[in-house]
C-alpha cells in the first residue's frame, strides 16, 4: 500500500498519447505487411526471388539499423514530436511512391522512405510511453505492441479485399496522412507542469546509454523474438498457399489467427508479469512454449487444429517482447532522460536483426517450408540464453 500511495499520479491525457502512438503502430504494420499479403501478386509484377520477397518486406526495418540512433538521440534533445513529424513527410512519399514502383529496385527504395518514420517512431517510443505512463510503462507498451499486430491482421484480412494492388496502395497511403496529422495535432512530449530535462550535447546523450551493457542485453534480447516473429509472419502466407494447397483467402485468416493471439498476448503477458514475484520463469516458459508450436507447423496441415496451434503461438510468443522493450527506461542509468538514445540502440540492434535474419533463412533453407519455419523455431527458443542474463523484470536495480 505504502509504494502504491508513493507512486505518481498519472495526467489523462496519456490516453490520447497511446491512441496515436497505437493507431501509429497499426499503421505501420499495415502497411509494412501489406507484401506479406499481396505477395503472390506482387512477386510474378516485379519479378523477384523469395529472397528479393524478404528484402521487400523488412526493407522498413532496414531503415532502422541507420536511423534509429540520431533519431533516438535527437529525440532526447529536441523532443521526440518534431523528430517523428519531420519522419512523416519522407515516409509519406515513399508510401505512394509504391504506386509507380515496377520492378525490385524501386519497390526496395519507397519501401526504405517509407520506414523512415517508423525508425524514429520506433526508437522514441519507449521514451514517450515511460514518460506518461511511469509506473504502468509495461502494460501501455503492451498496449502499443498489440496495436502493431493489428495492422498484420489487418493486411492479412483486407489483402483479398483490393481489386488491384494499387488500390491496396493508395488506400493504405491515404490512412498514414491521417495518422500524421494525429501526430502534429495531438501528441505531447511530456505532460503538463512536468519538469524537462537541461538539454547536454548530443554525444552526452549516446554515451551514457552506449556505455550501459544492460541496455546492450536487452536491446540484443528483444531483437532475437521480434527477428523469429516477422519472419515467421511473413512468410507464413506463402508457405500455406504454396506448400499445404489452401487458397489466399483462408491463408489470409489462417495467418491472423497469429496475428490475433499475438495482440492478445502482447496486452495480457505485461499484465501478468507485473503480477508476478520473480517474472523469468514464466518468460523463459513463453519463449520455449512458442517456439515449440511454430516448428509444429510442420507436421499440421491446415483446418482448426492449425488455427489453433497458430493462435497460441502467437500468444505466448508476444508476451516477452513489452516487457523486454519497456525494462529499458526503468534501468537507473537511463530512466526518461536517455530513454530515446537507448531506445535507438534498440532500434538499431533488434531492426538489425529483424531485417538480416529472414534473410538469411530464406537464403538458407529457400524454397523448403520445413527448413524455414525449423529456423525461425530454433531462433525464437534461442531467446533463452539471454532471458537468462537479464535482470528479472520486475526487479530492475
Amino acid at each position: 500500500m505504502e509504494n502504491e500511495r508513493s507512486m505518481p499520479a498519472l495526467s489523462s491525457y496519456r490516453w490520447v498519447i497511446l491512441a496515436v502512438l497505437s493507431l501509429m503502430s497499426m499503421t505501420s504494420s499495415y502497411v509494412q505487411f501489406q507484401v506479406s499479403a499481396l505477395a503472390t501478386r506482387i512477386m510474378p509484377v516485379l519479378h523477384i526471388t523469395p529472397t528479393q520477397f524478404s528484402s521487400l518486406l523488412m526493407a522498413p526495418m532496414l531503415v532502422a539499423v541507420f536511423l534509429s540512433i540520431p533519431g533516438g538521440t535527437l529525440g532526447d534533445k529536441f523532443g521526440p514530436k518534431k523528430v517523428v513529424a519531420s519522419g512523416f513527410i519522407i515516409s509519406i512519399i515513399g508510401a505512394f511512391g509504391r504506386l509507380v514502383a515496377n520492378n525490385f529496385a524501386t519497390m526496395m527504395i519507397a519501401l526504405l522512405m517509407f520506414g523512415v518514420y517508423m525508425a524514429l517512431g520506433n526508437a522514441n517510443s519507449t521514451k514517450i510511453i515511460g514518460t506518461w505512463f511511469k509506473q504502468d510503462t509495461g502494460i501501455a507498451m503492451g498496449i502499443w505492441f498489440g496495436c502493431g499486430t493489428i495492422g498484420t491482421t489487418l493486411s492479412q484480412l483486407t489483402g483479398v479485399l483490393f481489386k488491384t494492388v494499387q488500390a491496396a496502395y493508395m488506400f493504405s497511403s491515404c490512412v498514414l496522412v491521417v495518422v500524421a496529422c494525429f501526430w502534429v495535432l495531438l501528441i505531447r512530449n511530456a505532460p503538463k507542469g512536468e519538469a524537462i530535462p537541461k538539454r547536454e550535447p548530443v554525444t552526452k546523450y549516446f554515451g551514457v546509454a552506449a556505455r550501459s551493457k544492460r541496455v546492450w542485453m536487452l536491446c540484443i534480447c528483444g531483437g532475437i523474438v521480434s527477428a523469429a516473429s516477422m519472419s515467421f509472419i511473413g512468410t507464413l502466407p506463402q508457405i500455406l498457399i504454396n506448400s499445404k494447397g489452401i487458397n489466399p483467402a483462408v491463408a489470409g485468416v489462417m495467418t491472423s489467427c497469429a496475428s490475433m493471439g499475438a495482440l492478445v498476448g502482447s496486452m495480457v503477458g505485461p499484465a501478468i508479469i507485473k503480477k508476478l514475484n520473480n517474472a523469468r520463469p514464466f518468460m523463459l516458459f513463453a519463449v520455449i512454449l512458442s517456439g515449440i508450436m511454430i516448428f509444429m507447423n510442420t507436421k499440421l496441415t491446415g483446418g482448426a487444429l492449425m488455427m489453433c496451434n497458430l493462435a497460441l503461438g502467437g500468444l505466448f510468443g508476444s508476451m516477452t517482447g513489452p516487457v523486454l522493450k519497456g525494462m529499458t527506461i526503468q534501468l537507473p542509468e537511463i530512466g526518461p532522460k536517455y530513454a530515446g538514445s537507448a531506445g535507438g540502440i534498440g532500434g538499431t540492434v533488434s531492426m538489425l536483426l529483424s531485417y538480416v535474419v529472414p534473410v538469411m533463412i530464406s537464403a538458407i533453407a529457400g524454397h523448403n517450408p520445413v527448413m524455414t519455419i525449423g529456423l525461425q523455431a530454433l531462433l525464437h527458443v534461442s531467446a533463452v540464453i539471454f532471458i537468462l542474463m537479464l535482470p528479472d523484470a520486475n526487479h530492475v536495480k
